[in-house]
């Protein structure tokens, strides 16, 4: 089975800076992505990012609203996958998961395989 372990949320002022970290591990037949998603309170689970796992693809996906802020980044040695987040905003406040995708990069939840635990992040003066 797949695991996935996410790692680096918290509080942090807005215009400052975080970032995530995803662990995966786990034996898969195909090549696959592992994408960010995210949920504020009372809000829909929304794609942020994603990024190839395999291969020498490595295309990215950002969700408008964060682009020029974050970018993810893959270590296909470590096996994790990365999500750094600058110029935070209040409004980026929420419980952010990884997942892998089930074949390529997409921002459908129907298009996902496996869900992290989530780690919190907390934009607020």
């Amino acid at each position: 089975q797949v695991q996935l372990v996410e790692s680096g949320g918290g509080l942090v002022q807005p215009g400052g800076s975080l970032r995530l970290s995803c662990a995966a591990s786990g034996v898969t037949l195909n090549p696959s992505a592992i994408g960010w998603f995210r949920q504020a309170p009372g809000k829909e689970r929304e794609s942020v990012s994603c990024i190839s796992m395999f291969g020498d693809d490595d295309g990215t996906y950002y969700l408008q609203s964060v682009k020029g802020r974050f970018t993810i980044s893959r270590d296909n040695e470590k096996n994790v996958v990365y999500l750094q987040m600058n110029s935070l905003k209040p409004e980026d406040t929420a419980v952010y998961y990884c997942a892998r995708l089930k074949r390529v990069c997409s921002d459908l939840l129907s298009e996902v395989w496996y869900w992290g635990q989530g780690t919190p992040v907390t934009v607020s003066s």
